[in-house]
């Protein structure tokens, strides 16, 4: 399972859904998705700002958040954006491989 940072903002149409429906409606809609592609909502936030919504969730693969993302734009109602979340040691990891690597303007 990997972590990944979702934050989504409503337009118009979605704001007013979340007002009808109220913010337990959407954290189930949300989770029941989620549970879908079998994964898991970790936390779940809204906030002030220019996003709405915070989550971050465990979900199987790349696969499955870019599924999460388009389903969810698809939609219309509301904007999510993703972002793959590392752990400590996974940067360790990186930090220990070698790359061969030329700046722009070296070779």
């Amino acid at each position: 399972m990997g972590k990944f940072l979702v934050t989504a903002s409503y337009p118009a149409e979605g704001a007013k859904g979340v007002l009808e429906k109220g913010g337990t409606a959407r954290q189930a809609a949300i989770e029941a998705m989620v549970e879908g592609v079998g994964g898991r909502v970790e936390s779940f936030y809204f906030a002030f700002g220019e996003d709405d919504v915070y989550l971050v969730l465990d979900l199987p693969d790349n696969a499955a958040a870019a599924a999460v993302t388009l389903r969810v734009n698809a939609a219309g109602r509301a904007r999510a954006k993703t972002v793959v979340l590392l752990t400590p040691e996974e940067i360790d990891a990186a930090a220990q491989q070698q790359v061969d690597y030329a700046p722009p303007g070296t070779t």
